[in-house]
């Protein structure tokens, strides 16, 4: 089993296409793509977390319809746009443990080393769509990982964590 992060897909939303400047010629070319980049890295019994904003309730198929043609299991970390879509999650931000690291997982980003908990290596965030790849509050990394910025795709865990090593160096 294979674990990935992800945000702001935004199923359906063809405003996010400009908004973000996505490229893509319409909705249907951008769902499509979404589905089969995800696919081709994530296989059954695959865990992705998706940190809010899967999908934009426009009158569409509906996020179960999305979830069903998705690959891995799916943990949702409720975003924004997700009061009214159908995700229904507890989740609106954990802690997971892995790789040595403590990470926090958020859809907003924080602002403040007061808004992270005490002990965290890192931050993986969404909701910032293109904006940017990854920032510092204080002097702990946030990583966005919305599909903007990570090819349109799931992120895997060990590229995360690569990335994570990158940056830090890049910082002594």
């Amino acid at each position: 089993m294979r674990m990935f992060f992800t945000s702001d897909l935004h199923f359906e939303h063809a405003n996010i296409i400009e908004y973000c400047n996505r490229p893509f010629f319409n909705v249907d070319y951008m769902n499509k793509t979404l589905v089969e980049r995800w696919n081709a890295l994530v296989n059954h019994g695959d865990l992705v977390y998706c940190v809010g904003d899967f999908y934009m309730n426009r009158g569409g198929r509906g996020y179960r319809y999305w979830q069903f043609m998705l690959n891995g299991d799916i943990v949702h970390i409720k975003g924004n746009h997700d009061k009214n879509n159908g995700v229904k999650t507890l989740i609106h931000r954990c802690i997971l443990h892995f790789g040595g690291k403590s990470v926090f997982v958020t859809h907003r980003p924080p602002h403040t080393v007061g808004e992270i908990p005490k002990g965290i290596n890192f931050v993986i965030c969404g909701h910032v769509h293109n904006l940017w790849k990854h920032k510092f509050v204080g002097d702990i990394p946030v990583i966005n990982v919305s599909t903007d910025v990570w090819q349109f795709q799931p992120a895997p865990m060990e590229s995360i964590l690569k990335y994570y090593r990158k940056i830090m160096k890049e910082i002594k």
